[in-house]
């Protein structure tokens, strides 16, 4: 049986995996069928179909995205995943390096709930427009 940290970290690097993969679907998998995410303070983003179509659009401006873990922290089914998103704008070709965070509060079986998304929206923008 694995540890618990064993999981977590696999939950964590299964998840970064699942963000570089392309396929929207996948990320969608690692939350709830109700499970949602809100990014910087944004309307939430409710259900499965509902982040495969958030994950779409992030993949529509980055074909080549690249999702890094960081770092976890966890604390019961309270997890902080840390994480590097890398890619070129499909528009503006320009590369993009952010940083940010979620906070996750996860089900019994390892799914998000709900995640709170953090990121420095102005300086993604700022690499996107090549300031």
């Amino acid at each position: 049986m694995a540890s618990i940290r064993d999981m977590m970290n696999n939950l964590a690097r299964d998840y970064a995996i699942a963000w570089s993969s392309g396929d929207p679907e996948a990320v969608a998998s690692f939350y709830a069928p109700d499970g949602q995410i809100t990014i910087n303070r944004g309307e939430p983003i409710v259900g499965r179909a509902a982040v495969a179509d958030m994950a779409r659009g992030f993949y529509a401006d980055f074909p080549d995205l690249e999702v890094r873990c960081d770092m976890l922290r966890w604390a019961g089914t309270h997890a902080i995943f840390v994480w590097t998103l890398e890619g070129h704008h499909s528009e503006t070709g320009n590369h993009v390096v952010t940083r940010g965070w979620e906070e996750w509060e996860l089900t019994a079986d390892n799914k998000v709930q709900s995640s709170l998304g953090w990121f420095d929206a102005e300086d993604y923008q700022r690499q996107i427009d090549g300031r």
